[in-house]
């Protein structure tokens, strides 16, 4: 690969880190404000996901321009650090959805509407799905293990999405009252399972 080539390609893994992370921050504010505008938690910790997919966005970004300045140096501290802050946010908001969902379903709390939440998580699950490809496009060219894992980690964003759109629409065409709360479960797992393997990746015992 010529110095050329490789700069290019640096360059557009660069675009696609910036993207996710406006996207990310657009996102969650919009999802946050409704979900709590709406009283719909799964909406709600989806939207602060996504801020927690803005930390991991700026670490790749950071790494990436780190790299792509000077190919040869270490990055094992930066990307240490990097994973160990991105897991303990993971590990934080799954302690705050489970939080919620035990009043919830102690309160037999149901959202007002979960119309947003198929909106927003069909918009999503579109957006994520392209970064993935991007990305992975990208990483293979590159040999770049550090993008790929991101392409990974967005992949885990189209999960969480669907999870969004199964249980907003359960709630929407049946009105069943714990659909909300299974959805925010299952936000609450994959957020553990990302937090634990940042840290596993950390070197830590996550």
């Amino acid at each position: 690969m010529t110095p050329a080539t490789a700069e290019r390609l640096y360059k557009s893994a660069f675009h696609l880190s910036l993207f996710t992370i406006f996207y990310n921050i657009g996102e969650g504010l919009v999802s946050m404000i409704i979900g709590y505008s709406d009283e719909t938690l799964a909406l709600f910790g989806f939207g602060a996901d996504s801020f927690i997919e803005v930390m991991s966005g700026v670490g790749i970004a950071m790494m990436i321009v780190r790299i792509g300045n000077n190919r040869t140096a270490s990055n094992i501290r930066f990307e240490t650090t990097a994973l160990k802050i991105t897991g303990t946010a993971f590990y934080l908001l799954t302690v705050a959805l489970v939080i919620g969902i035990i009043l919830n379903i102690i309160n037999r709390h149901k959202p007002e509407t979960t119309v947003w939440g198929i909106v927003i998580s069909l918009v999503s699950i579109g957006v994520m799905l392209w970064l993935v490809k991007a990305k992975r496009k990208v990483g293979n060219q590159l040999q770049s293990d550090p993008i790929l894992a991101d392409a990974n980690c967005t992949m885990v964003c189209v999960y969480m999405s669907v999870v969004l759109l199964a249980s907003s629409l359960v709630y929407e065409l049946t009105g069943f009252i714990y659909a909300d709360a299974i959805g925010a479960a299952g936000l609450a797992w994959y957020s553990f399972k990302e937090g634990k393997e940042a840290f596993e990746k950390a070197g830590g015992e996550g």
